[in-house]
């Protein structure tokens, strides 16, 4: 499973890029990554930045086109892989099929024009007319080009840490209390796939050997809180008709 998540990760990160050179600035993400892990082993460090220089020296040179190979390559390689990620289902930018949705809005690839203008010449270079056109989105020039030296800003968030960005914890009871009733209706239909990841964590607890020391007695106490006043602080705010009682998961069956 950590090896699919990673495989969609990575595919969305290729799918993503605005122009094929930025696969490299995803890589360099990754690799500030890596030494930011290891910065209080010098030795694993010079490691890393020659890992940097000979990426800098061996992909730094190649046309754009050669980028477009290696990216075109590695959308083949990922092409049939349509594994859904809750992360990327949660924040809307996957589908329920497991395909990625492509914005149509937001930064244009650098050294690009915003679309909206075309131009027509003649023969000799010089322009003739001009002619606007209404786009489906709304892009923006960005305001610089992502670093591709061993440090600097890359500017790509492609490749940084996924889990990173601060997102609303789902149990903080925020809004009136009428406002979850007149959801509740909505909500009676069961994900699927909370459904198979139930399963999942039931299988995961029917491998595991208990010892029973003496006779206390036996099971397991899954808490979806960060805390214990967390998960009180939820019963009680919570409105009577969203409330359930406690699910019991046979996992020897």
């Amino acid at each position: 499973q950590l090896y699919d998540l990673m495989t969609m990760a990575f595919k969305y990160q290729v799918l993503l890029c605005p122009r094929p050179k930025d696969i490299l600035l995803v890589t360099f993400n990754h690799l500030d990554a890596i030494k930011d892990f290891v910065r209080d082993s010098p030795g694993i460090l010079n490691q890393v930045d020659e890992t940097f220089r000979q990426l800098i020296e061996t992909y730094s040179c190649l046309s754009a086109g050669e980028f477009q190979l290696i990216r075109q390559t590695l959308l083949i390689f990922f092409q049939d892989m349509h594994i859904r990620v809750s992360i990327f289902l949660k924040d809307k930018v996957q589908n329920s099929n497991g395909r990625f949705v492509l914005p149509i809005s937001g930064p244009v690839p650098w050294g690009t024009e915003v679309p909206g203008l075309i131009r027509m010449f003649n023969r000799h270079g010089d322009e003739v007319k001009r002619t606007e056109f209404t786009t489906g989105g709304n892009y923006v020039t960005p305001q610089r080009e992502g670093s591709f030296d061993l440090y600097g800003d890359r500017v790509l968030k492609l490749g940084t840490n996924m889990y990173s960005v601060s997102r609303p914890v789902e149990t903080h009871m925020s809004g009136a209390s009428k406002n979850l009733a007149s959801h509740a209706k909505e909500n009676i239909a069961p994900n699927p796939l909370a459904k198979e990841e139930l399963n999942f964590l039931a299988r995961l607890l029917g491998g595991l050997e208990i010892k029973k020391p003496g006779d206390s007695e036996t099971g397991f106490r899954l808490n979806l809180f960060t805390t214990d006043e967390e998960e009180e602080h939820a019963a009680l705010t919570r409105p009577e008709e969203l409330s359930y009682k406690v699910i019991n998961i046979e996992a020897t069956q």
